[in-house]
């Protein structure tokens, strides 16, 4: 196995409209954009995570099997300072959500989905 680097952590997820995806996330979750080969392929990061956002062009999308390449449960979990502002403020920008808030002993989330129907879950943690 190779020895890990400081690379941060990537995840991929699949779109239709990588432009669509990049302004999704750049504008409403303060991603920012490291690499952009729109429309085929972008980079976008928060913190220490990197999203790589791969149009049908992208070598990514093509090694994927088309049963493999539908939206899941899966999804990417970003912690927030306090939902319901996040919750406010994206409704004020027009987007929907997926689910209503679900609060656990953990915290309280709510799932809202990007153009292309990939999930990302809003997570606020229960105070310790």
């Amino acid at each position: 196995m190779t020895t890990p680097t400081n690379e941060p952590a990537g995840v991929r997820y699949l779109t239709e409209d990588v432009r669509a995806a990049v302004d999704f996330y750049t504008t409403h979750l303060g991603f920012t954009v490291a690499f952009d080969a729109t429309p085929a392929f972008a980079d976008v990061r928060r913190g220490a995570l990197r999203l790589l956002l791969s149009g049908p062009a992208s070598s990514g999308a093509r090694a994927t099997p088309d049963d493999a390449a539908t939206a899941g449960r899966n999804r990417i979990h970003l912690v927030v300072d306090d939902l319901d502002a996040e919750i406010d403020r994206l409704r004020d920008a027009g987007l929907t959500f997926r689910s209503e808030p679900v609060s656990g002993p953990g915290g309280r989330q709510i799932l809202i989905a990007d153009p292309a129907g990939n999930l990302v879950e809003l997570f606020q943690p229960a105070p310790r």
